[in-house]
């Protein structure tokens, strides 16, 4: 089984939470991947810089200031980070960006109806799962980033989640995969006040009707979407859970 992690911005951004989640990542079998963002480490960048970060819809906007900063955040300093940390525990891991080796290609995203700048969407045919296969056969762990390339020159910035996604979708059509979206809560949550509240299985039919009540709402549309289609590609297991719940059997909430 090949496990594809994708790691949420809010452990990245916390030191203590990030150590123990790759120590447990580490101790996972390989074959395995890891996806990351760049949490709120760009933000503060953009500050220190006197660039203003804009939102639309909880979703940054990638200018080209903004792009030069989210690819030295997160194809650089937080990659490297996460590269070093795996290191220091053992494991072979490689950072890569969509760029490197032409692993991730993607189409910069239509203006209309609303310009998000610099960032790229990934389509089918879009992940070169060979390569990625080829790396782990090896003993490599790839640790890919939230950067894209369009293959004439120009980096994209890309949701860490569809990332996840495209990337666990392209390797099912190899091999028996896993995909697991790993943050700070024990799963999709019934009630974002209980904690406990987890939801333990989603559905298509269930991910409607729950955002038609509003229990799934805002970023956790895209990522269940995103993982429903997974599973509709041949991805056989699709798990949200907590950051430190990633070596434990049966927590958190299964997309099926």
């Amino acid at each position: 089984m090949f496990t594809i992690v994708k790691i949420g911005g809010n452990v990245i951004d916390d030191p203590a939470a990030l150590r123990t989640f790759l120590a447990d990542f580490a101790r996972l079998p390989e074959p395995k991947a890891l996806v990351h963002g760049g949490g709120k480490l760009a933000t503060r960048m953009a500050a220190s810089l006197g660039l203003e970060t804009r939102m639309i819809d909880g979703r940054r906007v990638t200018d080209g200031a903004m792009l030069d900063i989210a690819v030295m955040v997160y194809a650089g300093l937080t990659n490297k980070r996460i590269v070093a940390a795996l290191a220091a525990l053992g494991q072979r891991a490689v950072g890569l960006c969509g760029a490197d080796a032409g692993v991730i290609r993607s189409v910069r995203r239509s203006p209309e109806p609303v310009d998000y700048g610099f960032v790229g969407d990934i389509g089918a045919g879009d992940v070169d799962a060979h390569f990625l296969q080829a790396l782990t056969s090896s003993g490599v762990t790839p640790v890919l980033c939230a950067i894209t390339h369009d293959g004439a020159g120009q980096l994209l910035n890309t949701n860490a989640d569809s990332v996840a996604s495209a990337v666990a979708k392209a390797v099912a059509a190899l091999v028996p995969t896993t995909l697991v979206f790993c943050f700070e809560k024990l799963g999709v949550l019934r009630d974002t006040d209980d904690a406990s509240s987890v939801i333990p299985t989603i559905d298509r039919a269930a991910f409607e009707r729950l955002k038609a009540e509003g229990i799934i709402a805002a970023g956790m549309i895209p990522k269940i979407s995103g993982a429903l289609d997974a599973v509709d590609q041949g991805v056989e297991r699709v798990i949200i859970k907590h950051a430190n719940d990633l070596l434990v059997p049966h927590s958190g909430t299964t997309i099926s």
